[in-house]
Formats: C-alpha cells, sequence, structure tokens
C-alpha cells in the first residue's frame, strides 16, 4: 500500500489544500492529512477545530485520512509507515522554504522522500495567512475556502 502524509497547520483549510489532497489521493492508497501542532503560531481555530473542518471538507475524498501530531515530522511519517511526505507549493518562495525543510529531514532520516505538487494556477495566491487577514478585515472569502470553514470563520469573527 502506498501511503503519504500530508503535514501542515491547516488555519484554516484552503481550496488550494484541497486541491493538493485530491490530486494526491489519484496518487496514493492512502493520504494522511496531518495536522501540525505548531507551537510557534497562534491559531485561528483549535487542532480539534481543523481536524473536524478537514474531515468535513474532504468526505468526498474516500482514502483520505485526517490526523494530527506534535513533534518531529519524520518521526510521525515512520509510525504511519511510509517514507512520503507531500507538499504543495505555490511560488518560488515555497519552493526555497520546502526544499530546505526537505533536505533538512533527509539528512535526519535518509529514507524519507518528499514530493513537491505544485497547486493548480487558479489558487496559486490562496494562503491561510491571507484568508485569516481578508476575513479579519471584512472581505469575502466566498470560493476561497471550503464551505464549512467559510461558516466557521464568520462565526469566529463575530465572536471578535
Amino acid at each position: 500500500m502506498r501511503i503519504a502524509v500530508c503535514p501542515g497547520s491547516f488555519d484554516p483549510v484552503t481550496n488550494g489544500h484541497i486541491d493538493i489532497f485530491e490530486r494526491a489521493s489519484n496518487m496514493y492508497d492512502l493520504v494522511i492529512v496531518a495536522v501540525f501542532h505548531n507551537p510557534n503560531k497562534k491559531p485561528l481555530f483549535s487542532m480539534e477545530e481543523r481536524v473536524e473542518l478537514l474531515s468535513i471538507s474532504t468526505k468526498h475524498i474516500p482514502n483520505i485520512q485526517i490526523d494530527s501530531f506534535s513533534g518531529l515530522l519524520n518521526d510521525y511519517v515512520r509510525q504511519k509507515n511510509t517514507n512520503i511526505i507531500v507538499r504543495g507549493l505555490r511560488a518560488l518562495s515555497d519552493f526555497e522554504y520546502e526544499f530546505q525543510r526537505a533536505l533538512l529531514i533527509k539528512k535526519v532520516d535518509p529514507v524519507i522522500e518528499t514530493v513537491f505538487m505544485m497547486t493548480s494556477s487558479e489558487y496559486s495566491f490562496l494562503s491561510s495567512s491571507g484568508i485569516k487577514e481578508l476575513a479579519k478585515f471584512g472581505g469575502p472569502i466566498k470560493g476561497l475556502v471550503p464551505e464549512c470553514v467559510e461558516q466557521r470563520i464568520g462565526q469566529r469573527m463575530l465572536d471578535y
């Protein structure tokens, strides 16, 4: 069985993320979307909320599993009995950052491979931080995130 791990903070998940998940699901028997707890970020949504929103947003993809983790990515990948990490790229700046991370993981664990997937051009401008900023100032996010995420962000902004 070919298993890939697609890690990220997904705060919030965007349609660009969903695009990568859908395409990766055509390449692997199982894609584990793993929400990473990053202690350096103050998320809009809790880990549990992000897992829930990802579960709802990906229910149409039969070979997707949603999970969460903290700690080293290479350890998590090994725990899942795979050696494949899938990372989505939007721009050259993403590549530089992700390339350095992939080389570091490769240095620590030479068996792990990172596969880079270019996002579809219609989502190349989309980022979770951009969505949060747009929503914070009342901008429209319809069509940029799954509907459940749009609704939850709308509710969260009302709570602020």
